[in-house]
């Protein structure tokens, strides 16, 4: 009798863990990305035909050789190898707004702080971020929490080519590693590559005052999760809306041709990593989008751009269903920092529901 009570404790005793989530999900990491102000059209349509023949587009026999295809699934994965030729076969992709698939931004400024803002702690704040000015996040992101929460410390790190993203993530306040802009490697354990990347970095111009070139912010990224191994990591990739800003057609193609490269790199390295494979999901996202009428309007985004508050989110992982571009609904930019952390089964309270129909 005490050999079958005991039997039905033990019994309970597991289920009970399981039910509250110990075991819920086998995601234990995930790796979080936004390429700024890449819009949905480029990713659900590949090249714009309209920009591409436009004064915004040099080079335009070379552009056209490479990216356009006759149909607009094929200039999609010409244009995107990593979200069409890869994710959307094997995860999710929301914001094709040609099946009626909605992701939007819920904050109403429509750029990049606020953006990173709604997406970091998983709700607006119109109030307080209403700039992209230098100025210590008062909200508390995801990335913050979890630097705090035990399993977790000193396991998350942030990687971005802007040079706001230490004031954004807080770095003083949440303890979070930044490398961001044109700061160096300076954590404790440099590898040798970093130490290069350092020295690199002073030798190679930039287009631009506050973002670097995003090569380095992927290089330095890799090399911390190869040698560090942090369980969450966030990468900003930065050069799309420079480029756009600048009027380049030519260049934002190719910039969001190259965080594909870098995004197919960095699941390789993830699934071929003893660390991180089969038990991470990477989320990838913009913080806002841009105009598309008049012409013009694709150089920029804010309040006054019909359509900069359109968006998309790509997400992949043991976790994720495998439904493609397939879902149809209306989403927010706000839903990513929840879906974060019940993937990682830590208590988390925005207000905001998370991505639960992209959750098996």
């Amino acid at each position: 009798m005490k050999t079958i009570l005991t039997t039905l404790l033990i019994t309970l005793f597991l289920s009970t863990n399981v039910t509250n989530g110990q075991e819920k999900y086998q995601t234990q990491n995930v790796v979080l990305v936004t390429l700024d102000g890449y819009r949905w059209q480029e990713v659900f349509q590949g090249i714009d035909s309209t920009l591409l023949y436009s004064n915004f587009t040099r080079n335009k026999a070379e552009l056209e050789e490479k990216y356009w295809k006759s149909t607009t699934i094929e200039r999609s994965i010409a244009l995107n190898p990593f979200f069409q030729g890869y994710v959307a076969k094997n995860g999710v992709l929301l914001g094709n707004r040609n099946i009626k698939s909605e992701v939007d931004c819920t904050n109403k400024m429509w750029f990049s702080y606020p953006g990173y803002n709604e997406i970091l702690t998983g709700k607006a704040d119109d109030k307080n971020i209403k700039s992209n000015d230098k100025i210590p996040n008062p909200n508390v992101t995801f990335l913050e929490v979890l630097n705090k929460t035990k399993g977790f410390k000193n396991g998350v790190a942030a990687f971005g080519s802007w040079d706001v993203f230490p004031y954004i993530v807080n770095e003083e306040r949440s303890g979070v590693y930044v490398n961001a802009g044109f700061e160096k490697a300076t954590h404790k354990k440099l590898s040798t590559t970093e130490v290069f990347l350092n020295k690199f970095q002073e030798e190679v111009s930039s287009p631009w005052t506050e973002v670097r070139l995003d090569a380095f912010t992927h290089r330095f990224a890799m090399e911390y999760m190869k040698n560090l191994k942090p369980r969450v990591t966030y990468i900003a990739y930065g050069e799309t809306d420079d480029f756009a800003h600048d009027g380049n057609y030519t260049k934002y193609i190719e910039s969001a041709y190259l965080a594909n490269i870098f995004l197919m790199e960095l699941w390789n390295f993830i699934q071929h990593d003893k660390f991180y494979a089969n038990k991470t999901t990477l989320i990838v996202t913009t913080d806002h989008g841009r105009g598309t009428i008049p012409l013009e309007s694709w150089k920029n985004h804010g309040s006054r751009v019909n359509g900069a508050d359109q968006i998309w989110i790509a997400m992949i992982g043991p976790d994720t269903k495998n439904i493609g571009n397939t879902l149809k609904g209306k989403f927010r930019q706000s839903q990513i920092a929840p879906t974060i952390m019940k993937l990682l089964e830590v208590p988390f309270d925005s207000g905001e529901k998370p991505l639960e129909l992209l959750i098996n």
